[in-house]
């Protein structure tokens, strides 16, 4: 996995009007927090960090003020619900070595038996306990053939070298559902049956 690099400064003012200058200036109010240090107020470039954002469980190496540098991985970002901007970002401090808890996307390959069937995503992201500065960006399963019915679990999926599942083995993660397509009209014409009958 890749480290973005980004430049951060720390912060000391706060509240929404603080954070609406930083928003103006296309930046980003962050938080900095992990290991048992206290929390550290960041202001981190926009743009930057929107690109970074792309990867999924992205390490970040921040040069703080030019002066630390600390490895990071996002833990929740809030986006603006009608625009799609960020308006804050809670960054976990990570040390190369660590293992840390994150949820991998599931991508999956291969067709499902003839018949219409429907995949559902259970889980659309799979939790696991991976080194923090090798963290997959995804893992994909094959559904070659699977008919109505059947499940892919958890200890299904092959997972790289040093991760490890932070779920049950048999949570379910993908199931194979029958199309209800074929069912649907009859069942219409049994109620306009009892409806013309009463």
């Amino acid at each position: 996995m890749s480290e973005v690099k980004i430049s951060a400064e720390t912060r000391t003012e706060f509240g929404k009007g603080a954070a609406r200058r930083i928003r103006r200036d296309s930046k980003v109010p962050g938080v900095l927090y992990g290991h048992g240090s206290d929390p550290l107020h960041l202001t981190l470039p926009g743009h930057d960090l929107l690109l970074a954002l792309r990867t999924p469980n992205v390490l970040i190496s921040l040069d703080i003020d030019g002066k630390a540098n600390e490895l990071a991985i996002p833990k929740a970002v809030q986006r603006d619900p009608l625009k799609g901007f960020l308006e804050h970002v809670d960054l976990l401090l990570v040390k190369r070595g660590e293992k840390v808890t994150v949820e991998i996307p599931v991508h999956t390959e291969g067709e499902l038996a003839a018949g219409g069937n429907l995949l559902e995503h259970v889980l659309n992201a799979l939790p696991v306990e991976t080194e923090a500065t090798h963290i997959p960006e995804s893992v994909t399963v094959s559904i070659e053939g699977l008919e109505a019915g059947a499940s892919v679990l958890a200890k299904d999926i092959p997972l790289p070298k040093g991760t490890t599942l932070a779920v049950e083995e048999d949570t379910v993660v993908l199931q194979v559902l029958a199309s209800q397509a074929e069912e649907a009209p009859e069942g219409e014409a049994a109620e306009g049956e009892e409806a013309a009958e009463a």
